[in-house]
Formats: C-alpha cells, structure tokens, sequence
C-alpha cells in the first residue's frame, strides 16, 4: 500500500521492482561454468585508486571514509561535524549533493547522476573522496590526514629528525663556543702593543677593608654594556662592590709586556696553582715553574693582562696608573728563584746551604731577617711574602714573640708519631735548609687559598659554605702557619692586591659570560630600532645548573608564549581556509622541541649555552698552568663536536654539566630547545614582538605577521551575512568596554559550531585558536613583569592555573572550583581573538580591555596547587613515596594511591570520569588524613627546601633525582630539588598511634605494610660513587620505605689520612663519617655507621653500602651475586 502522492515511497517501491528483476535476470542468464573456466576479471568501475600506495576506495566505502574524515574535524558536544545530503530526481535519474561541516577542506560537491538513490549519495561520497585526497586531506593510503603540514617550507626542517631530539632524556656532546673578545695577537709582537683598558675598581661594606684596583689590557674593545658594569661579590660575612668601566687606551712597550707577562705568571701559579712541579715521593725532579721558557702558558685565543693599580693619586692626568713597582719587585722575586733553582740543580729534591746572605747582620730584637732583606718588625703587619722553599705566597698575620725555630713543631698536637721535633729540625730534614738565625721569633703567616665563587650570596640562600656542629652552624676557623722569617721574600705589594686576586676569577668569569652573550649578539645581528642586553641575552644562556641568580626558566617561560602567539597569529591570517584542528596541529610542529632543537644546533646554539656551575678552581689566567687538568677523552679532536649520533646517549650514568679542557660536554637536549625559547623571550622583553619576530627570522621561524593579511582578515569578517538580534552585538560591547569598528568579527566570535547546521558558515573555532594564544602571552607577560622573585616554577603553575580557570574550569582536577560549560571560556578566548584583529594586532589595546575581566589575577600567595602536586611535595619533603593504581570501569577511572607512613599504610581512592581529576580526588583525600595526623603542605616550607636545594651541585643531585623522577609528573617536575638535601636524623613525623580508625569511603588506614616480609631481591651494587646510595633509595622506593636519613660529621687532622685501598688510596687532612639511620615499618629502625671516607659523599656511599649489607644479613634483602 502507499500513500496517494508521495511520489518518494513510489521512487522507493519502484527501485524494489527494478533491483528484483535485474537480480532474476542475472540469476537465470549467467554462465554456470564461468567460475572455472574464466579468470576473475571483475573490475569495480566505480572506485578510486592511489598509483603511489596502491590504496582504493569503492563507491560503496567511501560513505564510510567521509564520515570517518568529518569525525576528525573540530568539534564539542554541542556539534558533532557530519556530512548532509540533498537528493534530487532530475528526468528521471538521481543526483546528490553534499555538503560538509565549514571547517572542511571544501564545502559541498554535487555528484553524477544515477537511476537510484543510493547510489548517488555513494557516487558524490566517492568524487569527494577523490578531491579530498586531490587537497591533501586525505593521504595517500586514503586516511584522513587532518595533520599535515601543508608547506614544505614552513619551517627549516632536517632530513630526518632524530629520535629523543629536545628531550631531557637523550644528552648530547656538546662543545663551547670560543670568546673571540679575549684572542689577542700581541703577544708576537716585538715592539710594544696598544691595550684597550677596563678597569676594576672594589668597594667593601666594612670601613677599612681596602682592595686594590686592577686594570685589564684587551686587544679588543668590549661592547658599552659589557665594559661597564657593576656587580656584587659575596664574601664571608662582607659584600664588595665591584665596578668595571672603560678608561682608553694603553700602550705597553716590549720590556713593560715581558714583565707584566711574568707578573701574571708569578701571581696566579703562586696563589691558585703550585710555582713547583715534581716531589721527591713521585721520583720526579722538583722545578720552578717560571725557570725556562713560559710560551706554552700562553694561549692565542685566551690573551689579556690582569695588572695591579697604584692607591687614588688624584693628582695623576691617567685615569689608571699600573703598580709597576710592585709588579718589578715580583720580577725580582722570580729572578731570585730561578738563580736558586739553577744552583740547586744538583739537588733535585732538595736545597742544601745557607739562603741568607746576612749571615753576620745584626741581631737587634727590631729587626727582622727575611730572605735577601731585613725588615723592622713594626713593619711586617700585612706584608705579602713568598716562601722560598714551597712557592707559596702568604700574608703576615703578626710577630709571635716567645717563639723561635727551636720551639715544638705544630705537627706534634695532632700526631703522637710526628718524625719533627721543632722547627729547626722540620726544615734541615725535609728541605735540606739549616738556618741562619733560629732564634728569630716566628711568624704567624695567612695561608693562601682555593678562589670562590662570590656570585652567589650563600648567606640568602643557606648553609653552603659553613659547618654543622652539634646542629650549631659555625664558621670554619682560619687556617695559619708559623714559618721562620728567613724563609721569605718580601714582595713589595700590598694586602690589598693579594685580596683583590681572589675578587679576579669571579668577576672575569661574569665578564666572559657578558662577552659570549655580546658575541651571539652580533651573531644575530640586531635592528637599530632595538637593542637588547647583554645581561639579558646572557640569563637567556643560563640554565639552573649554573646557581647564578638568574637563569632562563622565566626567559623560556615567556618565550614559549611568545613563540606560540607569533606562530599562530602567523598561520591564523595565512591559512583562512584552515580549520582550528589544522591549524593547532601545524603550530605544534613548529613549535615542538625536536624542531626547536634542529633549529638551534643548525646555528650552534649549543656552543653559547652556559650548563654547569661556575668552578674557580679550574678557572685560569692566561699564563697559569692548571693544576686540576681534565684530559679530553670524548674522542674528539676538535673544539665543535659534530651533530652525529654517536656523540648521542640515554645512559643514565652520564654526568651532565662537566667539561674536560678542550670544552667538551654534555648536555640535556632539550636544554639547546629551552634556549631557543629563552632567547624569544629576551628579545620581547628587550624590543616587544618586532625584535621577537626578527630572533624568530634568524632562527629560521616563519612568523611575519604581514599587515595585508590582517586588513584581508578584517575586509572577510565584515562581509559576513547573518545578522543576530538588534541589541545583542550592542549589550556585547557595552560589557566588553569596546566598540568593535567591524561587527562581524564580534559575530563570528559568539557562533557556535552547532549554528553552521543552519547555514551559517563560520564559527567561533579559529578565533579561540587565535585568541588561546593571545591571551596565554598576555598573562605571561603580566606575571613576568609584575613577580619578579618568584620561582618560575611557581610562576608557570600560576599561569598554568590561572588559564585553567579561563579556559578549562570544566575538565580540571581542582575539587574545589566550581564547574562551568566548555563553550563559555571557548567564547573568552575568542572574543580575544577577535578583538586583536579588530586593532589589527594592537596587544596593549586587547590587555587594557581584558584585564578588569579577568580580574581578580591570581597572586603566588593566593595560588591553588593542584591537590596531587601538593600531596607529592608533601611526601617530597618528608621522604616518603606514593605509589598509584588505576583501574577503568566504564566510562569511570578508579584511582588508589597509597602512601606508607611510619607504620600505618594510608590510601585514598576517587572515582571519576578522567585518570587526571580521581587522581586529584584520591589525593585530596590523603591530604585530609594526613591534616588530621598534623602533617600539613607548608607553602613556605617548600620554598625553603627548594633555597636550601638550589646549591647542591649536580653529583650530589644525581643521586637523589634517579629515585625521585619517576613519581614526578609535569605538575612538579620544577620542585624536583627539594628532597635532595637530607641533613638530619630527627624524626620528622609526630608519632603514630598504634589505635587505627575504621576504613571509610574517603581514605583507608590500613594496619599493614607493603613489606610483605618476603625479602626483595636486587642487583649487584654498583660500588662507584653514588651507586650504594642509589641502590638503597631505589629500595625503599619499591617498597615503600620512607627514606633512610643521614648524619655526617667531619673529624680534621694536621697529619695526613690514608683513605681507601690499593688504586683507590687517597690521602687528605679532613675525614668524614656518616650514620644512617631506616625506619621499616612494622618491624623498627635500623643504625649504621659507615667507614671513614675522604669526603663527604663517599662517606654517605659507605653508610649507605653498610645498611645494605645488615638489611641482606636481617633477611629484608637478597643482593644478586652475594
């Protein structure tokens, strides 16, 4: 039966007729013998094929492949992309038409005619198919292909992209860059040579502390803002101010550089170096350094003079006048030694006879003997000498009346052994000396010592530098000698000068970083309009490792903002047919760090990164000889390592940070990516988005933001058709504080997808795209400039917090904040958008509308963490590990996280429809508990933790990062120092009630441990530095053991220690022993005392293999090979 006029189930029953009589006559006509005698010669006539892959589709299939392309395409739970279909009966044949979602690649098609329907809407199904992959939206297996990059030449792209590129787990060899500022040639030069001169001139905050000035001789002249600059220095309990500034030009000639050249020699081997090589216990001849020919102590590419300056003479035309007295009685000085060394020739290791030339001087109680000189003893206080058998430069500290070399040798308070019964004795038996006047009273002498790095204030920022006694921190007590006068040389210098030596390695090490970062500089080439600082482009150089004051975290933190704004504001006005999900895609691949990696090492960026922490020690002067030599074994024979994968490793073992002497180290590769940002963000912070975009250009970004296509943009948005209520777009504006000058971006900005399945053909989605961007640099650079302090660590949670409650309220994990639609913060970011080309890129002009919306701004102080950032940092703190388990049921996640204290095992459970937000229940769950056991997250605590961290250096740090890493996720990876200075054995929990409560729906308390008293087995531990350590933390990990705690204490000693055994013997002054101490739940604390070690790490490796070895004989532990 069917209904009168309805010409559509007419169609329908005829098709029926039609398609049951075609199939009887197939049936009744066909070759019964056709399937063994013919080949299969079937052809589908209407398919579509890819030559390339081989890959088709059918008529019949491609329904199926445009439903699956549309499911790709952006959209939300308001509007699911589909396509539509309009089927018309033309003369008696079918035709359909198709039309896809706007953010298609094409938006309808009409396809061929047919005798039925359903043949038609597969027919327009199968030419789209065809233009689709004809556009590049499907690839050539015939998968929608939403992700690819429409140019080849977008960014600067390698062959092949490495694998692990940028990422922190890959590290690389890396060599450094070469400060061309510091080369000089002069040193051939036969008739003098024209300095450019800076001078240092130092100030201390305690009246009376005086340091002489110095002046530096380059050959080349140092840029304004490297050549004049001030800088603090941190010294015990004092500050000096230090100031570099230009003062011209200086000739020297000949005579003037061959003794400023042995002055520098002199002074830096003597104070930082040894002026004698070889010894007696070595079987080597013992030489003084300066004897022969010193070429080799100089370097081309490492060429300047360091110069002591003469006191203020106001009177002086020179703005600095060079101390060449001083500098001539240190020439003296060594002429003295060498005419020594050559007469004792004979003597390798020894030097016989009488030094004195005073022989029958005067013995009046005023007058003091010194080597070659004669002094009156009023005059010695600060007097800087160099004893003559040791090299050894020192300052008299005073006269000590009642002594003489006769009396008892300071050796025998510490050694009941001691082969030296007095002075006298010490000096014949050991150097061969016999003294001239042993009734001399001796002098007390100030030891020179190692430099420090005084750029750091380790007063601020903890108890680095100081010794814990008894929980009572106390300084190190100066270390003094008494020596015979008749030992020493008088150099005609002041205290003064010997001070400001140790001032030297900082400040030139600062001032070589400020070179490097003028050099890259000029590398980059900056635009007048523009000028961006070395200090700048320096911290933009600086990781974490360095423990400056500074360092690139904020920078990168901008620059990623900055890079993902420039990049997509970029692709926004040069795709307009591109869709959000295109568009996103396309900005992650230019942005992602394997491309940011690629593009900095093509530039060699990595030269200039500056990794590892300043080391005085193994700074030297042009003309010192280092005595802490880092012999290369990289296998690379030249200053640049080649970009090859053999110079590529994920071993864990290697150590990040050090170099050997030709400069060679290795690096975290997503460092060379961190830097590339860092340097974006300087040159925003320096010069606004212009110098951005032109760093951008150099580094191979294609980023211009063209005007014309801002105005093609505008021209598109006010032409657009439908029209919303009368007041609606006025009511907009008037809340907004902004009248749009084209309408039609405001209404693009507030279309939901879901109106394009009433014919409107534009939505909200690519204005959000932009505006995520804008407004993700807007509140960056707003935060950067308004909490400069803070740690960026905390600066990126604000941020990452504060986009949330933007953007994201809907889906994050905070318990607390309340939910809100998906589409309303979509909207926030839109209008952004729109706004933005509506002032044609006017990002002041956006802020000053946005700001009283978003208001109020989240503060550090007002920050909420997310509940399982602050449970890990909790745990973090008090040296306990969390162990998670997720169970799917449904379209709900089950999260359990368990967390064993000293001996109640505490888990929290959530359920909810993500992995992300049960987690954040769980955790708050646990955090309750844990409040009601008084243990609370301190904000300030952390804080604390994370000061007292930031000066451990990296081998200490090793350690501790290896068990702490892995239950780290994104949210606290920047807390990742503070579990890593343990320094107590106190119990750091209140105690435990045996009485458990009942178990609820919220957070059991379980009277069980995970030691389930089966032992665990592990490998053989690694005995190397580090290894028992992370053995035994890795342990408690595995079976939730809070961590074990450690207390060292240092015992010193005048005589020296053997340490170790057969290669491994060591000798040393100072030793250290170290007690562990290991709670297991359930079963009690265990005590162990290590070995003595020479230092303060191994004496932990040696507490820590000891609690190893009694957790194995008490049966918790079976060690693999034992």
């Amino acid at each position: 039966m069917l209904e009168r006029g309805n010409t559509k189930q007419r169609d329908q029953l005829f098709d029926i007729i039609r398609s049951e009589r075609s199939m009887t006559d197939t049936a009744m006509n066909r070759d019964p013998d056709a399937h063994i005698l013919k080949a299969c010669t079937t052809e589908e006539v209407n398919a579509y094929h890819v030559e390339a892959t081989g890959a088709s589709v059918t008529a019949d299939s491609s329904v199926n492949l445009i439903h699956r392309y549309c499911e790709k395409l952006p959209g939300d739970k308001y509007f699911v992309p589909k396509p539509k279909f309009h089927i018309s009966l033309i003369e008696g044949s079918y035709e359909c038409k198709m039309t896809l979602p706007p953010n298609a690649a094409f938006q309808s098609i009409v396809g061929p005619s047919s005798r039925n329907s359903h043949l038609a809407k597969q027919l327009v199904c199968l030419e789209a198919c065809k233009k689709l992959h004809q556009m590049g939206a499907l690839d050539d297996h015939l998968l929608p292909s939403i992700k690819e990059l429409p140019e080849k030449n977008l960014i600067v792209k390698s062959k092949e992209s490495a694998s692990g590129a940028g990422t922190t787990k890959r590290k690389e060899l890396h060599g450094t860059t070469c400060i061309r500022a510091l080369s000089g040639t002069w040193g051939e030069k036969v008739d003098g040579a024209i300095f450019q001169a800076y001078k240092f001139e130092f100030l201390c905050n305690i009246p009376g502390e005086l340091y002489s000035g110095f002046v530096l001789l380059l050959e080349t002249k140092l840029d304004d803002d490297v050549g004049n600059i001030e800088l603090e220095l941190y010294l015990v309990s004092k500050k000096v101010k230090s100031s570099v500034s230009f003062c011209g030009q200086v000739h020297l000639d000949a005579e003037q550089m061959t003794k400023a050249k042995c002055f520098q020699e002199f002074f830096f081997n003597g104070l930082f170096g040894r002026l004698f090589f070889g010894s007696k216990s070595a079987g080597t001849c013992r030489e003084f350094l300066l004897k022969n020919e010193t070429r080799s102590l100089w370097s081309p590419s490492n060429m300047y003079l360091l110069l002591p300056l003469e006191t203020l003479n106001t009177s002086s035309p020179e703005p600095c006048q060079i101390n060449w007295i001083g500098i001539n009685s240190c020439i003296s000085a060594v002429e003295i030694m060498k005419k020594r060394s050559l007469l004792g020739a004979e003597h390798c290791n020894g030097e016989k006879g009488n030094l004195s030339p005073y022989k029958n001087g005067s013995c009046s109680t005023n007058v003091i003997h010194f080597a070659y000189s004669m002094a009156d003893t009023n005059n010695l206080k600060d007097m800087v000498v160099l004893a003559i058998h040791t090299g050894k430069i020192y300052s008299v500290v005073e006269v000590v009346n009642n002594t003489s070399a006769e009396s008892p040798f300071d050796g025998n308070t510490d050694s009941a052994s001691s082969k030296y019964m007095t002075f006298s004795e010490y000096f014949n038996k050991k150097y061969g000396i016999t003294l001239m006047y042993p009734g001399q009273p001796l002098l007390r002498l100030k030891q020179s010592h190692n430099p420090h790095n005084l750029l750091v204030n380790f007063d601020e920022e903890g108890t680095t530098g100081k010794t814990l006694e008894a929980g009572v921190l106390v300084k190190k007590a100066q270390m003094h000698v008494h020596m015979p006068p008749e030992l020493l040389i008088r150099l005609d210098v002041s205290r003064g000068v010997l001070r400001s030596f140790y001032l030297l390695p900082s400040v030139m090490h600062r001032l070589e970083s400020l070179m490097l970062a003028s050099q890259l500089r000029e590398e980059i080439c900056c635009s007048s309009n523009f000028h961006i600082s070395s200090a700048l482009i320096l911290e933009a150089l600086t990781t974490l490792r360095c423990s400056e004051n500074f360092s690139m975290e904020r920078l990168e933190l901008l620059g990623d903002s900055v890079l993902k704004y420039a990049v997509g504001c970029h692709l926004f006005l040069k795709y307009p047919k591109k869709h959000e999900g295109q568009l996103t895609d396309i900005r992650v691949r230019v942005i992602c760090n394997a491309t940011l990696h690629k593009l900095g090492t093509d530039l060699k960026l990595q030269g200039y990164i500056r990794d590892s922490a300043f080391d005085p020690r193994r700074w030297v002067a042009p003309g010192q000889r280092s005595i802490r030599p880092v012999p290369c074994k990289c296998g690379v024979d030249t200053p640049e390592v080649p970009l090859d994968a053999k110079f590529h490793t994920e071993d864990p073992k290697v150590m990040i940070g050090s170099s050997c002497d030709k400069g060679h180290r290795w690096m975290s590769s997503k460092t060379i990516a961190d830097c590339v940002e860092a340097l974006i963000g300087a040159y925003y912070v320096g010069g606004g988005i212009i110098a951005a975009l032109h760093l951008m250009k150099w580094l191979g970004i294609d980023a211009e933001l063209d005007p014309s296509l801002v105005v093609e943009a505008i021209t598109t948005a006010s032409l657009r058709s439908y029209v919303p209520k009368d007041n609606e777009i006025a009511t907009l504006e008037s809340k907004l504080g902004y009248e749009f000058s084209v309408k039609g971006l405001l209404q693009e900005a507030i279309t939901h997808a879901s109106q394009q399945e009433l014919g409107v053909g534009y939505c909200y989605q690519r204005l959000e795209y932009l505006g995520d961007s804008v407004l993700d640099l807007l509140i960056t650079w707003h935060l950067y400039q308004c909490y400069t302090d803070i740690d960026p660590g905390l600066l990126l949670s604000q941020l990452t917090e504060y986009v949330k409650s933007i953007s994201e309220s809907h889906t994050d994990g905070s318990l607390q904040r309340p939910k809100g639609p998906k589409a309303l913060g979509d909207m926030v970011e839109s209008i952004a958008g729109a706004i933005l080309l509506d002032t044609k890129l006017n990002l002041n002009e956006v802020w000053r509308i946005y700001k009283p919306l978003l208001s109020p701004i989240v503060t550090p102080d007002k920050l909420e963490l997310h509940p399982f950032r602050k449970l890990n940092e909790l745990c973090a703190s008090r040296g306990y590990f969390i162990k998670e388990k997720f169970i799917k049921k449904g379209d709900m996640v089950h999260a359990e996280l368990s967390l064993q204290l000293k001996d109640v095992l505490l888990i929290g459970e959530g359920y909810e429809g993500g992995k992300k937000i049960a987690r954040g229940e769980a955790a708050c769950r646990l955090l309750k508990e844990l409040e009601k056991r008084g243990i609370v997250f301190s904000r300030s605590a952390s804080k604390k933790r994370k000061l007292d961290a930031d000066h451990i250096d990296s081998s200490t740090a090793s350690y501790m990062e290896i068990d702490v890493c892995d239950q780290l996720t994104d949210e606290n990876l920047s807390e990742l120092a503070i579990n890593k200075k343990r320094k107590s054995t106190k119990d750091q929990l209140p105690p435990e009630s045996t009485s458990l409560s009942s178990p609820t729906n919220d957070c059991s308390n379980k009277d069980r441990s995970p030691d389930s008293g089966t032992p665990v087995v592990i490998a053989t531990i690694n005995t190397k530095k580090g290894g028992p350590r992370t053995t035994l933390f890795e342990l408690c990990k595995k079976v939730q053991w809070p961590m074990p705690t450690f207390n060292s204490t240092e015992n010193k000693s005048r005589s020296p220690i053997e340490f170790g055994e057969g290669s491994e013997i060591r000798n040393g002054f100072n030793s250290f022993v170290s007690r562990i101490s290991l709670h297991i739940p359930k079963f009690g604390s265990m005590e162990c005392t290590g070995d003595a070690r020479a230092d303060k790490k191994s004496a932990l490796d040696s507490a820590a293999l000891v609690m190893l070895y009694e957790l194995e004989r008490q049966g918790k532990l079976v060690i693999g090979g034992s």
